[in-house]
């Protein structure tokens, strides 16, 4: 553990670096264009797209999360956790080129979706995407409070004003650009950092394959098999409505930029998702993971202090990388919402729209009930949102497809249940435990009912329209805008 000082030190530190970076990048674009602030359109090549995803991916969760996975259930949690962890930017390398070529002037999936079947599609798209952003912020700040008490013995309401503040004040000003500087620079520290642990980690451990192997956690079991599918469709389901990650896609340059990116960010987010549940196997294996969700701390704690003060700087690095990207995310979601709002509107939501989210971070301690929740509501909107993109799909059969979801992913639970008490809890989690049934139910559901619905009816929107709406819609709001 870490001297409080020391530890109060790095952490303040570090930040104060992001905040010079992420102020600066502000110079490179436009000080007055709500565009830039919200898109930063066309600017990003694909190396540089490809840290940005894979920053606003990782966050302090890894080193919590996948750990825990390895010491409860072995390695094929821990393969479906780095897969589905991988697997929403696989699918913006292939859904992205395709709706920014439908929408060159749009900036998100709600935008597409209000002009595509109207302003409820959108307005029910958008709440689902607040609550999972808002969550995240919460469980992002819940984690690092937890790890810096956890190793250098700062209370966690410090750590959590510290980081809030921090990342707003480059945030609130230069927007995703400040964002999109910041990943460069924590991309590289995750990388270094968790890979140095990993290895010393190792090193220190006598024979750690031969321990890993006689602990069993290499074999994989019917309950590891689910709990990895049921990961892969939840996160999945929930990324693609990361208004964040959006705002990415019209960074790009162009397409390859955008599909390049979005695999680099892929390739490199599995091996280090790999490395961080590992270490829960590894603590596992020769008996020092007590409590599972702190296995890696456990591990990493007989490591010398320069290695321990490596872990807490790779934690701040996570969760500053995906924080600012919620952060701004959020903002230009609501703009996107609201094309009328200005520059100074914008600045002004990104900082009053994570303070909910920051209070839920200074008192809770799990947040992993509604982060299930917003998962589930997630996976029921996933096909009919995407089957957006097929110009056969109609307005009555997407909201038939969303009904059906909610109906499937209950109904699965039931019958995996037996009882309607057990299908409630399941699609509820009052436990906090993520199980397959309603995630499978609510997204095979919701495609098929959207799929045969769309064949039936014609279709009511001319696909090559949709910019011309998106623009106008613009327009007509920014003069609305500027007449108040």
């Amino acid at each position: 553990m870490l001297a409080t000082a020391t530890s109060v030190l790095l952490l303040l530190a570090v930040l104060a670096v992001f905040v010079v970076i992420g102020l600066r990048s502000g110079r490179a674009g436009s000080s007055t264009d709500i565009d830039d602030f919200t898109v930063a359109r066309g600017t990003q090549g694909p190396f540089a797209l490809g840290l940005s995803f894979l920053a606003s991916g990782l966050g302090a969760w890894i080193l919590f999360a996948p750990p825990e996975l390895g010491v409860i259930l072995g390695i094929g949690p821990v393969i479906g956790y780095a897969v589905a962890a991988a697997g929403p930017f696989l699918v913006f390398a292939f859904v992205g080129p395709r709706l920014r070529r439908i929408v060159p002037s749009g900036q998100g999936l709600s935008e597409f979706l209000r002009v595509r079947f109207g302003p409820s599609a959108s307005i029910l798209v958008t709440l689902v995407s607040l609550l999972y952003m808002g969550v995240f912020v919460a469980a992002e700040l819940v984690a690092i409070g937890g790890l810096v008490e956890l190793l250098g013995g700062v209370p966690r309401q410090v750590t959590v004003i510290a980081v809030v503040v921090a990342t707003l004040t480059y945030t609130a000003y230069a927007g995703l650009r400040a964002s999109l500087r910041t990943d460069r620079w924590q991309s590289w520290l995750v990388i270094v950092l968790l890979t140095a642990a990993a290895t010393a980690a190792v090193i220190t451990v006598d024979a750690p394959l031969e321990a890993v192997r006689a602990s069993g956690l290499l074999s994989v079991e019917r309950a590891g098999l689910e709990s990895a599918a049921t990961l892969i469709l939840a996160v999945t389901a929930a990324n693609l409505f990361h208004h964040g990650y959006w705002q990415r896609v019209w960074s790009a340059r162009d397409d390859r930029a955008l599909r390049q990116g979005a695999l680099i960010g892929a390739a490199v987010t599995i091996p280090l998702m790999l490395m961080a549940g590992g270490l829960g196997m590894l603590a596992a294996s020769i008996g020092i993971a007590e409590v599972p969700a702190l296995s890696a701390f456990a591990l990493t704690a007989e490591l010398p202090t320069i290695l321990v003060a490596g872990v807490l700087l790779l934690g701040i690095a996570l969760v500053t990388s995906s924080v600012d990207t919620l952060e701004n995310g959020l903002a230009a979601l609501l703009v996107s919402e609201r094309p009328s709002l200005g520059l100074r509107h914008a600045r002004l939501l990104t900082v009053v729209i994570v303070l909910p989210a920051a209070a839920v971070g200074l008192v809770a301690t799990s947040v992993l009930q509604l982060f299930l929740i917003a998962d589930l509501l997630a996976a029921v909107l996933l096909l009919p949102a995407l089957l957006g993109l097929w110009h056969r799909t109609t307005t009555p059969a997407v909201w038939m497809g969303i009904v059906a979801g909610a109906l499937g992913a209950f109904g699965a639970s039931f019958v995996a249940t037996g009882s309607l008490g057990g299908a409630v809890a399941a699609v509820s989690f009052p436990d906090a435990v993520p199980t397959l049934p309603p995630f499978a139910g609510a997204i095979l559901a919701s495609g098929l009912v959207t799929l045969v619905v769309s064949l039936t009816t014609r279709p009511t929107v001319d696909l090559a329209e949709l910019d011309t709406a998106i623009r106008e819609r613009t327009v007509v709001s920014s003069d609305a805008g500027n007449r108040t």
